[in-house]
């Protein structure tokens, strides 16, 4: 989340918060509270665990693994204490309705790396001491015995979960299977009970994501007494509550969640911290949801106040010469036949494109929030946002549906075939209405490109013009792609952003590919935009100012903890490579800089990787 947007937010929630009445009845009045709710840590730190106590009960109570199935299904709504996660998104195979997928969880740590690789043996040691700290908060009997416990079962889990890298496999990761199926496929876990949790008990059929993980993850579980289990879903449910809950908890949150993994010295003001926990932020944070609590209901506030509808024109316009490009590019590739060319462009043309806010976003006439009530209203809002997904199921798909919030970041979403630009990012440094449209070109219009490239990347050309996972290439123009892919996957894993961390190249490869159509679809735009000759601004001409608009929308630091951290889990790659490792690939780079043999990454013609 930029400065802009985050000081805007803060002007809109503290006018809210003034105004909030003790029942709060409007949009407006309800984010106010749930604001005020986070600010008041005085009260809070008078609660202690309290909040959590309903969690912690039943967990105490449970009997045997079934019940902690159940359990898990129930708080796989709100505090993601589950080991296999549940969700709702469009069907790959009929992208006319939505399914139910299931995925690996049940790591505390940002990826498997952290578990069995000796490199992150500190950070693992500090996650053992933080559950620890944790547990004894809430009362757990034996503190230390169960963290080193509840270590030792997620590393167990870590070791069968597959890597990021393989669930970047959208056909792998496509696995229908029937509740029967599911019980024979993963025997040792409590179905029934799990989806009975979760209110998805009349729900027959689910997605597999990790189809060979579900059966070790499951006989882990089997194999763990019932006390460890209870100690790990304990700590589970205070860790991802622990952000609002008493100093205690926050501080331990923060000390091991952001100092340790992250490297981050201090702690954020608590007015920025009540915005992402009303809001969301950039989803880049590890337990707090990125959509916040209210995050559409804050995107209505935000876009009703900072986001007129000349900018919406503006960019609506700017998308049009995007594609416009973006097509023109797809007639001219040599590599590709025209038969597969024809498909491309077919898909192309059913792109939707959503700018700034959702036509109708959630409704929060039903959500009750109290400010006097924090946790209750994340476990209410969670349950809200559930209710709300899992209503998708008996309905057909809903192609204005937004996948993220007004406030935050762009997206793809491959299956509906739609690209999302929140009017949260269009603002310096991505886009600027007074700005050298060069700038804005090489800014936001290449980050358009980014998400129209994200269709036709190594996971986006699986599926077909109507969002559905379906082979469309012939094996000639599939093989051509690859080659091409693996040429650019290459160069990538020879960077080495902090000493020791090299850049995945199997992660990164679908962002990486989206990042180079971005600019050379940017530049293209920019041309066709033009009138005659580009005018010289500052003495840069129009190729330097769009490739300058996309090197300094990703300037920024970062402390070497987080990049780590990023190129373990992240598939993007690093800010700096965001810049060095498209543009290098770009002829007009050369060009507008005189870039020659001998110059930091300078690559000869024949090695610069064209794909769209």
């Amino acid at each position: 989340m930029s400065d802009i947007t985050e000081a805007r937010l803060h002007e809109l929630m503290e006018k809210a918060a003034a105004a909030a009445p003790a029942q709060p009845v409007t949009l407006e009045q309800k984010a106010g509270a749930f604001y005020k709710a986070f600010l008041d840590e005085a009260r809070l730190d008078t609660l202690g665990a309290a909040p959590i106590g309903p969690e912690l009960s039943a967990i105490r109570a449970a009997k045997d693994r079934q019940d902690i199935a159940e359990l898990m299904g129930r708080n796989n709504t709100d505090f993601y204490a589950t080991i296999f996660s549940l969700g709702t998104d469009v069907d790959l195979k009929d992208t006319s309705r939505y399914a139910v997928y299931a995925t690996q969880g049940g790591l505390g740590l940002p990826d498997r790396d952290y578990y069995l690789e000796p490199t992150f043996a500190s950070q693992k040691a500090a996650f053992q001491t933080y559950i620890a700290k944790l547990l004894a908060l809430v009362g757990w009997a034996e503190p230390e015995t169960n963290a080193a416990a509840v270590v030792a079962f997620e590393t167990r889990v870590a070791d069968a979960s597959w890597t990021r890298a393989q669930q970047r496999d959208v056909e792998g990761t496509y696995n229908p299977q029937t509740q029967s199926e599911l019980a024979v496929l993963a025997p040792d876990f409590a179905w029934q009970r799990f989806l009975l949790g979760a209110d998805l008990n009349g729900v027959d059929r689910l997605v597999v994501s990790e189809k060979s993980a579900f059966p070790r993850i499951a006989a882990i579980y089997e194999s763990t007494p019932l006390k460890v289990l209870q100690a790990w879903e304990a700590f589970t449910v205070a860790d991802n509550a622990a952000f609002y809950l008493a100093k205690p908890f926050s501080e331990a949150r923060f000390q091991f969640r952001d100092k340790v993994l992250s490297g981050q010295s201090e702690e954020q003001v608590r007015w920025k911290l009540a915005i992402r926990a009303v809001g969301g932020g950039d989803c880049t944070g590890d337990r707090v949801d990125c959509f916040g609590n209210m995050g559409f209901g804050l995107g209505q506030l935000y876009t009703a106040q900072y986001f007129p509808p000349s900018s919406k024109i503006k960019i609506e316009e700017l998308v049009t010469n995007i594609k416009a490009a973006m097509r023109a590019r797809l007639e001219r590739l040599d590599w590709m036949s025209p038969a597969t060319k024809a498909k491309a462009l077919k898909k192309l043309d059913t792109y939707q494109i959503k700018v700034g806010y959702p036509d109708h976003p959630p409704a929060y006439s039903t959500l009750v929030i109290r400010a006097d009530d924090l946790v209750g209203d994340v476990r209410r809002s969670g349950e809200a946002d559930w209710r709300f997904y899992t209503s998708r199921l008996h309905g057909p798909v809903d192609r204005t549906d937004w996948s993220m919030t007004p406030q935050t970041n762009d997206a793809y979403n491959g299956s509906l075939r739609d690209i999302v630009f929140p009017a949260g990012i269009l603002q310096p440094p991505l886009f600027d209405p007074a700005a050298d449209p060069a700038v804005n070109y090489g800014a936001i219009g290449a980050v358009i490109g980014h998400e129209l490239t994200h269709g036709f990347d190594d996971e986006g050309r699986k599926l077909d013009a109507a969002g559905q996972l379906h082979d469309w290439w012939s094996k000639a123009d599939s093989d051509a792609f690859e080659a091409r892919a693996k040429s650019l996957g290459t160069q990538y894993s020879s960077y080495e952003p902090v000493p020791g961390a090299h850049i995945n190249r199997d992660l990164t490869m679908g962002e990486n590919i989206a990042d180079l159509g971005g600019i050379n679809v940017a530049l293209e735009a920019y041309h066709r935009s033009l009138n005659g000759p580009a005018p010289v601004i500052d003495g840069f001409n129009g190729d330097q100012r769009v490739l300058l608009g996309w090197a300094q929308a990703w300037r920024g630091k970062a402390r070497e903890d987080y990049i780590r951290k990023q190129v373990i889990s992240d598939p993007h790659s690093p800010r700096a490579f965001r810049v060095i490792g498209p543009t290098r690939n770009v002829d007009a780079w050369y060009a507008a800089f005189g870039v020659k043999p001998g110059d930091s990454y300078y690559l000869p013609p024949d090695q610069r990787v064209r794909i769209w």
